[in-house]
């Protein structure tokens, strides 16, 4: 593969239907068969692949409890990821930590709002996101609680910079407590059995790993789609530029804008 070329548009040589075959979805395989990603391999006759660009691993009970963080002495949480909500939840049950039915929810994008209801009661008084699924809109939603809160960021080691800066810069009362961490998959083995013309990437750490499985990509090798503000910002920041960004204004979720993206080549 050539080394990067930032001027030129991402994937021109494929914006054709007929030269999409594979298709990669950084995210894992969905559990129901009717998902709407499967729709999309009869639909245009591609394949699709789900393999995880990074590997979520838990930090232990014992491991948090030396950050000493008192999680019943918070009344509001940020969550920035499903990854984040689901370890802060498992955290609360290994520890035996009762969530008060008053702690409010503050999230970066509609979509995991309504992931909390996998762990507890959606309440809209109490649940809050950003408009856009931009970290400004969050902050727009932060704002006017800040004076009355204390805030929980739960985290990965990896946390976003951004956020934190933002909470201290505007005198919130905040604590980060890091429940998990991220490691990167080596998907080489993958990428040698396959060449995918379509890369659906979720999270800024996932550019991160897929730029080191491919240090060479080329913005002609594939068409990237990204999901959520801060995963755009990090492809950017290598130098590229996605063809295909989630939420959009028809669309919050990856399978209906590639559906749209892959009809749109058909009428090409």
């Amino acid at each position: 593969m050539n080394t990067k070329m930032a001027s030129k548009p991402l994937g021109t040589d494929l914006l054709t239907l007929g030269k999409i075959k594979n298709v990669l979805i950084t995210q894992a395989r969905p559990e129901s068969e009717k998902s709407p990603y499967f729709d999309l391999e009869k639909k245009y006759g591609v394949s699709l692949e789900f393999q995880p660009l990074t590997e979520v691993l838990p930090i232990s009970s014992r491991d948090f409890r030396k950050q000493k963080i008192d999680i019943t002495a918070f009344s509001a949480v940020i969550f920035t990821s499903r990854n984040a909500i689901d370890h802060f939840f498992r955290t609360c049950e290994e520890m035996r930590i009762t969530v008060s039915q008053d702690m409010k929810y503050f999230c970066v994008t509609e979509s995991i709002a309504l992931y909390l209801q996998k762990f507890t009661l959606y309440r809209k008084r109490k649940v809050f996101y950003g408009e856009n699924g931009t970290n400004e809109s969050l902050f727009d939603a932060i704002k006017k609680h800040k004076e009355h809160e204390k805030f929980l960021y739960p985290c990965s080691e990896n946390f976003d910079s951004e956020i934190t800066n933002w909470l201290a810069s505007n005198d919130c009362d905040y604590a980060i407590p890091v429940l998990y961490k991220v490691e990167l998959t080596d998907i080489t083995e993958l990428l040698k059995k396959k060449d995918f013309q379509v890369v659906c990437i979720f999270t800024p750490l996932s550019v991160k790993s897929w730029l080191k499985n491919q240090p060479d990509f080329s913005q002609d090798d594939a068409v990237i789609g990204v999901f959520g503000d801060n995963t755009r910002k990090a492809l950017i920041a290598e130098g590229f530029d996605p063809e295909i960004v989630v939420p959009n204004e028809h669309t919050k979720n990856m399978a209906t804008a590639l559906d749209i993206f892959l009809g749109g080549l058909m009428k090409k």
